[in-house]
């Protein structure tokens, strides 16, 4: 899939118009002469993944993977962009643009999968080809929902495409209700999908991408035991999951879809020479967000850097040689004897913001700056479920039933990839809970985590306090822990009505 399915792209539209002609051309693709064969739903479906990394509206495309990290503790996007820097420090309004490209992207997506869903039903390709397309545009409209649960809380719900005006103005349902949907989706999803496909579609949801994201809706909605069943299945065949013996080759391009990865957004620095033009030819289809991230002496805007609270955690423990975590080393650079960055010494670079690291992880930081194939944009598929966050989700929802004991065994899988030592006997829940919020902290920096482990867990108001995090005196539990409807939205649909506190 990172070779092939990447490179379709078609328009989805609702139908075409007949009042004055009875007939259509068949060198125009429209809803008449679409939705017959197999390759017209792998573009479709196509279309529908490639949301994920649009680079405005794409929840794993640069504004989504800024606007997933800049409200952690962790991290902080400086004022160059005016709407990133507003959700950073939490000054965001309705009206900021980057929580609105996200919603409207994910309704994008959920859109898309609505139309493969219904013309599945009808269309004339063999059932097991049905069987599929169906159960990836449910998983696609699953992981939508999903970012649209954490980020936004109620939400209107649409599984059917609109026949009509008035259907497109749809009211919120309840947070719980988006969550149902989500699982209803996802157990369909599981039951259909296949466990691998062929090397030429690598990428695709599988069985085990959707039994990964079902336990982890399952361990948003504190339903534990469910969430248990669900990441178990993962650990024994049919499925081959495990952790790579190297961290930092995880964020390496020729690593993409290796064992450890249950799903990931397949980029490629292919396709147009405009990686911000949008859904058109001239659209590149690479991501710039290491370029993003990259300090300006290597043709990076350097938006954003780790906060001192993060290079700290990493430092809580070291191996058992004596050395830094290297999930450190794989994560950020800072001034240790010989640290290297793109080919210069650490010394050469300008801490601009007065913190102590500059990120490394998903940046090309072995070539000599962010232009490595001649352009800004970067093909390391952004990683969206790891086995590592299995292990770690599956130890959390056993922890949460107080049984602490089965959660050594998959705690100390993570740690002894990272050359940490065993953890001692005789935790008990608190002890064990907290050793799991420091794993997930160091462990999935950068990767769109921090905030929203924050709020499940009830802490969101206590980091964030005890943080350098730049803007940290503008929060507020009941304002911020989910972003406003935007306000286009609003505008435009009578039936929605704004988040609380906004």
């Amino acid at each position: 899939m990172k070779k092939y399915i990447i490179l379709l792209t078609m328009v989805l539209s609702l139908g075409a118009c007949k009042k004055e002609l009875d007939t259509v051309n068949p060198n125009v693709i429209v809803a008449e002469n679409f939705w017959k064969t197999e390759g017209d739903f792998q573009s479709a479906l196509a279309a529908t993944y490639k949301v994920f990394h649009d680079v405005n509206n794409g929840y794993w495309g640069v504004r989504g993977v800024e606007l997933s990290n800049g409200r952690g503790d962790d991290f902080f996007i400086r004022n160059d962009v005016k709407d990133l820097y507003q959700l950073s420090t939490f000054t965001n309004t309705p009206s900021t643009g980057t929580p609105s490209s996200i919603f409207s992207g994910a309704y994008t997506g959920i859109f898309r999968a609505n139309q493969i869903i219904e013309n599945a039903v009808t269309a004339p390709i063999t059932d097991d080809l049905k069987k599929q397309f169906t159960a990836e545009a449910q998983f696609i409209r699953a992981l939508n929902y999903f970012i649209l649960a954490i980020n936004f809380g109620a939400t209107p719900i649409i599984t059917a495409v609109p026949k009509s005006q008035s259907e497109y103005f749809v009211k919120q349902s309840p947070e719980e209700d988006v969550w149902q949907q989500i699982v209803t989706d996802l157990q369909a999803a599981k039951a259909a999908l296949p466990v691998s496909y062929p090397s030429e579609w690598v990428g695709k949801a599988t069985q085990g991408a959707a039994i990964g994201y079902l336990g982890k809706a399952y361990l948003y909605m504190k339903k534990y035991p469910e969430a248990e069943a669900e990441f178990k299945l993962l650990l024994t065949a049919p499925f081959s999951y495990d952790l790579l013996p190297n961290y930092e080759d995880n964020f390496k391009p020729e690593f993409d879809n290796n064992k450890e990865s249950l799903f990931e957004i397949q980029v490629q620095n292919v396709g147009g020479t405009n990686p911000w033009a949008g859904e058109n030819a001239s659209e590149a289809l690479g991501v710039t967000t290491a370029q993003e991230f990259a300090p300006t002496e290597v043709a990076g805007w350097f938006e954003a850097s780790a906060t001192d609270k993060m290079f700290t955690e990493f430092q809580k423990e070291k191996t058992t040689t004596g050395d830094f975590d290297p999930r450190m080393y794989a994560s950020i650079v800072w001034n240790y004897p010989g640290a290297m960055y793109y080919n210069r010494p650490f010394t050469e670079f300008k801490l601009v913001f007065g913190y102590s690291s500059m990120i490394r992880k998903y940046q090309n930081w072995w070539a000599d700056n962010e232009q490595p194939n001649g352009v800004y944009a970067s093909d390391i598929n952004e990683k969206t479920m790891r086995f590592a966050d299995v292990l770690l989700m599956l130890a959390e929802a056993q922890t949460m039933q107080d049984k602490v004991t089965d959660a050594y065994e998959h705690v100390n899988r993570v740690r002894n990839r990272a050359k940490l030592a065993n953890l001692p006997a005789g935790y008990n829940q608190s002890q064990m809970m907290t050793e799991i919020r420091h794993q997930r902290m160091v462990e999935f920096f950068r990767e769109g985590m921090r905030f929203y482990d924050l709020k499940r867990w009830g802490l969101l108001e206590e980091e964030i306090e005890n943080s350098d995090k730049v803007g940290k005196e503008f929060f507020n539990l009941q304002r911020h822990e989910y972003f406003p409807i935007p306000q286009n939205e609003i505008n435009t649909n009578p039936n929605i009505e704004q988040n609380p506190n906004w």
